[in-house]
C-alpha cells in the first residue's frame, strides 16, 4: 500500500521583481510504500530539498499533487496545516534544531505537548524510544552537554514519538562524525525494520547504501532509481556512485 504518492510535481519560482522564472521541479512523479526506507539524491541544484520541502507541506507546489496516506495535502487548510504535520510527519533536521534552553527529554516532548498530551502518556511513549535509541541515561541533559550524535539520537526520538505515518530527514548524518553517522545509520535500518516509513535527502552514499531504494534527481525530475532488492550493502553502494558519476558526467536517464 502507497503511504505517498506524488504525481506531476511541478515547481516554479519567479525571481525578485519577477524577472526570471526559475523551474526546481519539472515533473516528478513516484510512490513510497508503507514501511519502505527510499534516499533522494541529487547534485546541488537538482531540486531535492525543494521536493523535501513541497513533501512535508512547508511549500506548495505550482502544479501536481502530493498524497499522504491517500490525502491531498492541497486540500489542507492553512490553519490546520501544523497539526496535520505534527501528527502525520516526523522530522530529522542536519543541525537538529533542538532547543537549548530545554532538556533532551523536554524536546522530545515539545510535540505531545503542543498536541494536548498529559505527562503519563508522553512518558509511556518516550520509554521504549529512548531504550531503543540509547539515551534513557542522557533525557535530563541539555543539549550543549552532550555530542552531536547523542544531539540527533534526541531528534530522532522527538520525530518517532507522534508515531509519525512518514519521517523526512534532511542530511541527516550531514553534521556528524563518521562514527557518530554511521550509528545513526544503523539506528534508521532498526526503525524502519518496526515498518516505519522513511525519506531521506542525502549527499551521501553510504547513508544512501542504507536505504531499500534510492531516487536520483536531476533537472528538476527523477532521473533514475536502484533498488537494493538481493544487492549487498557494499553493492548497492557501488551502484549509488556509478549513478552519481552518471549524473555529473551527463549520461542518459537509465
Amino acid at each position: 500500500m502507497s503511504i505517498l504518492e506524488v504525481k506531476g510535481l511541478k515547481k516554479t519560482y519567479t525571481t525578485r521583481f519577477g524577472g526570471n522564472q526559475v523551474q526546481a521541479l519539472k515533473n516528478v512523479s513516484f510512490s513510497v510504500e508503507e514501511g519502505e526506507y527510499v534516499a533522494i539524491m541529487g547534485e546541488s541544484g537538482s531540486g531535492k530539498t525543494t521536493l523535501l520541502n513541497i513533501l512535508a507541506a512547508l511549500d506548495k507546489p505550482t502544479g501536481g499533487t502530493v498524497l499522504l496516506d491517500g490525502k491531498n495535502l492541497a486540500d489542507i487548510k492553512e490553519t490546520a496545516m501544523a497539526e496535520f504535520r505534527r501528527d502525520n510527519l516526523g522530522f530529522v533536521f542536519q543541525d537538529f534544531n533542538l532547543l537549548d534552553t530545554f532538556s533532551l527529554e523536554d524536546n522530545i516532548y515539545l510535540p505531545l505537548v503542543l498536541a494536548g498530551k498529559n505527562y503519563r502518556e508522553m512518558h509511556k511513549r518516550l520509554e521504549p524510544i529512548a531504550k531503543q535509541l540509547g539515551i534513557t541515561q542522557l533525557l535530563k541533559k541539555y543539549p550543549y552537554e552532550v555530542s552531536g550524535g547523542q544531539k540527533q539520537r534526541a531528534a530522532v526520538a522527538r520525530a518517532l514519538i507522534t508515531h509519525p505515518k512518514l519521517i523526512l530527514a534532511d542530511e541527516p548524518t550531514g553534521a556528524l562524525d563518521s562514527k557518530s553517522s554511521d550509528e545513526l545509520l544503523d539506528l534508521f535500518s532498526a526503525i524502519n525494520q518496526d515498518k516505519q516509513t522513511i525519506v531521506m535527502v542525502t549527499h551521501s552514499v553510504k547513508a544512501a547504501s542504507h536505504a531499500g531504494r534510492v531516487l536520483f534527481i536531476k533537472d528538476g525530475e527523477v532521473f533514475h532509481q536502484i533498488y537494493k532488492g538481493h544487492h549487498t550493502r557494499q553493492e548497492l553502494y557501488q551502484k549509488i556512485s556509478d549513478t552519481l558519476t552518471l549524473l555529473t558526467t551527463g549520461g542518459d536517464r537509465a
